[in-house]
């Protein structure tokens, strides 16, 4: 199981290379139904492994000049004090409430991937926001990560492009120095009231570094509408099949695999045909104006 959970950790870094987010996503659900880590042990493995695996996937971004570290910095250093805070209450929390916030956390994050940039009218770029409002999104985004292990990349990037209007590259390369902050400090947080298998936590690191190398040199390369819409659709059916599987505790009753699978399958295509039919109910709003920008 461990070799399987490794090749899944490839995914991990790809991810986090190519989107700067999305790695937790993977990582707390390999180490908790692949390799059956009790939910805080999954949770402070994960960050272990995101933030090896960030750290790596910030190289190649560094040296393309695509990382804005003030910024990094001053949204790291926020999210590092709300990720320790929160990590020192996980223990007060049982792990399948945690996995169940996990699951709808993921929800979020599937309706912030599939939902369409909205337009901006011509010569409209914005003002970034006040220092105030960074850090106050800094220490939100540090909570979920000290909270439920996960990074927040799918938080940070949206974020830093609202925020702070940076052009995407950068703003991916910019969540993986913040990703790295916040889980030092959550997992810092987690030391010495969760007992760790450092071995796990190496190896799959090892490997999700390996797929951070690939995902840093097909960043660019890849269109990121469709990279952010497969992925979107996979983070539902993940969503669906944590909660089938966690969820029966809550009733007394034992976990089932091809139960979860089905549960996860039905949902995502009630999700898919929901989706395509408000998509199809919404007004097409007309553009006056010659000249649209985009989102930077």
């Amino acid at each position: 199981m461990l070799l399987i959970a490794s090749l899944l950790a490839l995914l991990v870094g790809i991810s986090l290379g190519i989107m700067g987010g999305g790695g937790s996503i993977l990582t707390v659900p390999i180490l908790r139904y692949v390799l059956g880590l009790e939910p805080h042990q999954a949770i402070a493995v994960s960050m272990v492994v995101v933030g090896t695996t960030s750290l790596a996937a910030l190289i190649p971004h560094a040296r393309r000049k695509r990382v804005q570290w003030r910024v990094g910095a001053v949204f790291g250093l926020a999210g590092m004090v709300g990720a320790f805070l929160a990590a020192r209450l996980t223990r007060y929390i049982p792990g399948i409430v945690l996995l169940v916030g996990f699951a709808v956390m993921m929800f979020a994050t599937a309706v912030a991937m599939l939902r369409k940039p909205k337009e901006t009218r011509a010569g409209s770029t914005g003002s970034p926001a006040s220092l105030p409002k960074i850090i106050g999104e800094g220490l939100v985004v540090g909570a979920v990560t000290g909270l439920l292990g996960a990074g927040g990349g799918f938080v940070i990037v949206p974020a830093l492009l609202l925020v702070t209007k940076l052009p995407m590259d950068v703003a991916v390369g910019t969540s993986l120095v913040v990703i790295a902050m916040n889980t030092a400090a959550g997992f810092l947080g987690v030391v010495g009231h969760v007992q760790l298998d450092m071995q796990i936590a190496l190896i799959i690191s090892a490997a999700a570094v390996a797929g951070s190398v690939a995902g840093g040199a097909l960043a660019g390369q890849i269109s990121p509408a469709a990279l952010k819409t497969s992925f979107g659709w996979f983070v539902v059916v993940m969503a669906f099949f944590i909660l089938a599987q966690e969820l029966p505790a809550l009733l007394g009753r034992a976990p089932s695999i091809r139960v979860a699978v089905v549960v996860s399958a039905i949902g995502t295509l009630v999700s898919s045909l929901l989706t395509n039919l408000l998509s199809k109910r919404k007004p097409t709003n007309r553009v006056t104006t010659t000249t649209v920008r985009g989102q930077p």
